[in-house]
């Protein structure tokens, strides 16, 4: 199980800092002996509140009162007790913060992944709105484990932190659609079109079906689809967007034209190569996400294909990354930041026992608008007016 804290380490780290500073003594660096070995007694063990009580030279009683900022305590013994705090480098512990006041102020974050470019989105927005509330936020990832025991530990995770360690907890694309909890719960994309907890969803037909008109537009009949993980609602959504994407342009179905992916960059290499290995190979590729196209514009440069003279690509997601490709991707946004900053004042709302507004006719379902996003990776195909694609966008649009 890989387990990572956020602002709860980067706080005790500068404590660190700040402590071997402190301690020098003068500015040359050199560490007064005697200050030196009692400051290093302590920390060779566990700081707890009775030293920092006896560094201050007050109760074990008044420290806690500071610490949980009551008004009762003068402001020269807060400061007293609080530089003694940055000194010693002390954290209280979570378990003993929520049994005083009920409230542990930290959120939990589950991922598959803190290292993909997607997670890293949903990071930035939670972190955005974390940065500017009283708040600590502790991350599990189930990064490397088996996929099919990927559900078994998100319902894990959930029990866990939501069972005495965090006020709530994000879940960001879960495989389980149940989960058992006592404390609120904000679901990202979904495993479900009715799930059981409030949770954001992109409009991923609506936008499967933006990127497919954009390319009919450009003169593409023949387009290739690499899906994403079926298993999820988004993969099938986006795949659904594709086909009638087809059908609003007349084209008929070709199930030979789609590979199935699982949004890795890796399966995504091994699809485009069968694609582009057919008789009659797509002029244009739609990736279910940016990743798969990321593995497209690999699997096309092996061959030795152009983009987008020779083959046209658009992806899903607009990832950062995918502005600095070369040519620069043409994707459909799902604003993954700002869901991670929504999801993050959603269950604070809800920790704080506020309700949240219901959305219109879709449950505990909040979908997020999608957006075409075009640059350099799609062209007409040769003959092709180019006033008919610009047409065909604005009606996407």
């Amino acid at each position: 199980m890989s387990f990572s804290t956020w602002k709860l380490v980067v706080d005790s780290i500068v404590l660190f800092r700040n402590n071997c500073y402190n301690v020098s003594g003068n500015d040359n660096g050199n560490v007064s002996g005697n200050k030196y070995k009692d400051i290093m007694k302590i920390n060779s063990k566990a700081i707890t509140i009775r030293d920092v009580a006896s560094q201050a030279g007050v109760s074990v009683t008044t420290v806690s009162r500071v610490l949980n900022g009551k008004d009762d305590i003068s402001e020269e013994t807060s400061r007293k007790v609080l530089a003694v705090v940055q000194d010693l480098g002390y954290v209280s512990s979570l378990a003993a913060r929520g049994m005083r006041s009920h409230k542990l102020n930290l959120i939990g974050l589950i991922l598959h992944d803190v290292a993909s470019f997607y997670s890293q989105g949903i990071m930035r927005g939670v972190n955005r709105v974390i940065a500017n509330l009283d708040k600590d936020l502790i991350i599990y990832t189930s990064g490397g484990l088996d996929r099919e025991n990927v559900a078994q530990h998100e319902r894990h995770y959930v029990a866990l932190l939501n069972g005495n360690i965090t006020d709530g907890a994000i879940v960001v694309t879960p495989t389980a659609t149940q989960f058992t909890t006592h404390a609120p719960l904000v679901i990202v994309d979904p495993n479900t079109e009715t799930p059981d907890y409030p949770a954001l969803i992109g409009t991923n037909r609506k936008g499967a079906l933006a990127a497919m008109n954009y390319l009919t537009g450009l003169g593409h009949r023949h387009i290739g689809h690499i899906t994403g993980e079926l298993k999820l609602v988004s993969a099938n959504r986006r795949l659904q967007g594709y086909k009638d994407g087809l059908a609003a342009a007349g084209i008929p179905l070709d199930e030979t034209l789609i590979e199935l992916g699982d949004y890795t960059t890796e399966t995504a290499v091994l699809r485009t190569r069968k694609l582009l290995s057919l008789p009659n190979r797509p002029t244009a590729i739609f990736a279910a996400n940016d990743n798969s196209a990321m593995g497209v514009y690999q699997a096309a440069k092996e061959l030795g294909l152009h983009i987008p003279g020779d083959l046209s690509v658009i992806g899903f997601d607009n990832l950062r990354e995918t502005a600095y490709l070369n040519p620069p991707l043409t994707t459909i946004d799902q604003s993954i930041e700002e869901m991670g900053a929504i999801a993050t004042e959603m269950i604070v709302k809800l920790a704080r026992g506020e309700s949240l507004p219901n959305p219109a006719g879709d449950g505990n379902l909040y979908k997020v608008p999608t957006r075409l996003v075009i640059r350099e990776s799609c062209a007409s195909v040769p003959g092709h007016s180019p006033e008919e694609s610009i047409g065909a966008h604005l009606v996407a649009e």
